[in-house]
């Protein structure tokens, strides 16, 4: 009631606002006059250097640089070990540099229609699976405030009745998504199989014998030498991990692809007991999955759609709170599933925190480095009672690519890293038409922003996520050109109806 009556009287005197907002004017041009000048403070100094410099250079007598031409020219010694220095540093550079990888392309999973769950018939199915009423009523609220919209899709062996989490049908899944988005990949980028040197494969909790990556070998009879290698058990995060073992990879394997297929398996997956804390994965988690073609061939720099230049990967689970904050276990009555704890937010919040502090120095601008320096040396030398200074991260992304764990999990973030309403848009749209698609997420709110047209050339990306272990990893990517979206896009069917305003909002906004 006390915050309802300060808006009322804020807005009947309007000119009491007029200062604040002068305040507020005044802040932000200095903050960007701030920005501006420690930016360019290098160029600002040099360039009385330069003038010195040519000064001098103007006034010296020809007759001295005459002198020192012809002492170098008749100083062969000299020279010769110049030149073999140069040529031997330069050498040494370009085989020890790191090599750039690049995402040629990728593309993300849609299932069939007839795969649809629309909430009443989620219900429907959840009432002849055995729920008890207090079960049915917890997973109506959880949809209802999910963020998810009416849309998103099941597998198939979710929709008999009764459900058939069989063997037979979770190959069935694993196929259906990962030869999908392979597929239309393949078609896209317009690459042989037999040239994908490296293949990762990510599923946390689907692993059959043999192996994910060993069915794709066989379905696209991929190469004998490839090297292969299939991620379980790593959450929703593995996505990035992926990339970043396929980046370790392209640094030892010369002119070569890799290619990452990111997934989760709900058919074998699905909890049928009562207890609430595993009841959430199943209003959340659906079906999706992407596959991302990258490169270390300079020449694919041309066609590719993006470069990356940072991963950044954070593991709490030496901490046992963090470890045990998603956790697949069976419940008092035999029956397993996924719980997730009550303190998986401040976990994550932490993560996060640790996350940042790697990521921030290599990609903010210095003068974002040097406030949140002085806040820190104010706030421990001084003992100053200041709040810690929060770097502003869109003054080094132009896009966000949050993973869509949940409404929670995106408003955390859109909350402490002080985002704008636009830059979260893509993963609360994501999660919306495709649910928690778990590591694949990320991929399908980059499809969300290039099937909107905002991507350009040098903009830069912040893919996040969140995953069992704790993890929270980082992966930062630049983009090469204006990117459109591609045939596959898997927004090209709806994203004229996006962005819809979600339940869940309309909800918050009423209590």
């Amino acid at each position: 009631m006390a915050s309802g009556g300060a808006v009322g009287e804020r807005s009947s005197s309007p000119h009491r606002r007029l200062p604040d907002f002068l305040q507020s004017v005044n802040l932000k041009y200095v903050k960007l006059g701030y920005h501006y000048l420690i930016t360019h403070l290098l160029t600002l100094l040099l360039l009385p250097l330069i003038a010195v410099v040519l000064l001098e250079a103007i006034q010296t007598d020809p007759d001295d640089v005459r002198q020192l031409w012809l002492h170098l020219q008749y100083n062969l010694v000299s020279v010769v070990s110049l030149s073999a220095l140069l040529v031997f540093a330069t050498t040494v550079y370009l085989l020890t540099r790191p090599r750039s990888v690049y995402l040629v392309d990728y593309s993300c999973y849609v299932p069939p229609p007839e795969l649809k769950a629309p909430f009443s018939e989620f219900m429907a199915h959840s009432k002849v699976c055995g729920f008890d009423d207090s079960a049915l009523e917890f997973q109506r609220k959880i949809l209802e405030r999910s963020g998810l919209g009416e849309e998103t899709y099941v597998p198939e062996a979710m929709h008999a009745i009764p459900p058939q989490p069989s063997m037979v049908n979770a190959r069935a899944e694993a196929e259906q998504v990962m030869f999908g988005a392979l597929d239309n990949l393949f078609s896209s980028a317009g690459v042989n199989p037999k040239d994908i040197g490296i293949l990762v494969v990510n599923c946390s909790l689907f692993n059959p014998t043999p192996s994910l990556s060993a069915m794709i070998i066989n379905k696209y009879k991929l190469r004998g030498n490839i090297k292969s290698y299939n991620l379980g058990g790593m959450g929703c995060s593995a996505g990035v991990i992926s990339v970043d073992l396929a980046r370790e990879l392209l640094q030892v394997h010369r002119a070569t692809y890799a290619v990452v297929v990111s997934t989760e398996n709900i058919t074998q997956n699905w909890y049928f007991g009562n207890r609430k804390a595993m009841l959430i994965p199943n209003c959340l988690f659906r079906v999706g999955g992407a596959a991302v073609l990258l490169s270390n061939r300079a020449s694919d720099k041309r066609r590719a759609k993006y470069e990356l230049v940072h991963t950044v990967r954070t593991h709490r689970g030496a901490d046992d709170r963090a470890f045990r904050c998603v956790f697949q276990e069976q419940d008092d009555t035999g029956k397993t599933g996924v719980s997730l704890s009550k303190d998986l937010m401040a976990i994550a919040g932490e993560a996060l925190k640790i996350n940042i502090t790697t990521l921030g120095p290599l990609v903010l601008p210095i003068s974002e480095q040097l406030l949140f320096f002085a806040t820190l040396v104010l706030k421990k030398a001084f003992k100053l009672k200041i709040k810690p200074y929060i770097p502003d991260f869109k003054l080094a992304f132009e896009h966000f690519c949050i993973h869509a764990g949940g409404r929670a999990v995106i408003d955390e973030l859109e909350s402490n890293l002080q985002l704008e309403p636009i830059h979260v848009e893509a993963s609360r749209m994501t999660l919306h038409r495709f649910g928690n698609t778990s590591s694949s997420s990320i991929w399908y709110e980059l499809a969300y922003i290039e099937a909107k047209g905002r991507i350009r050339k040098g903009h830069r990306i912040w893919q996040i996520a969140f995953g069992s272990g704790f993890k929270c990893n980082s992966a930062v990517w630049k983009s090469l050109r204006n990117v459109k979206a591609s045939v596959h896009n898997p927004w090209k069917d709806c994203i004229d109806r996006y962005p819809v305003v979600t339940v869940d909002r309309v909800l918050a906004g009423t209590n």
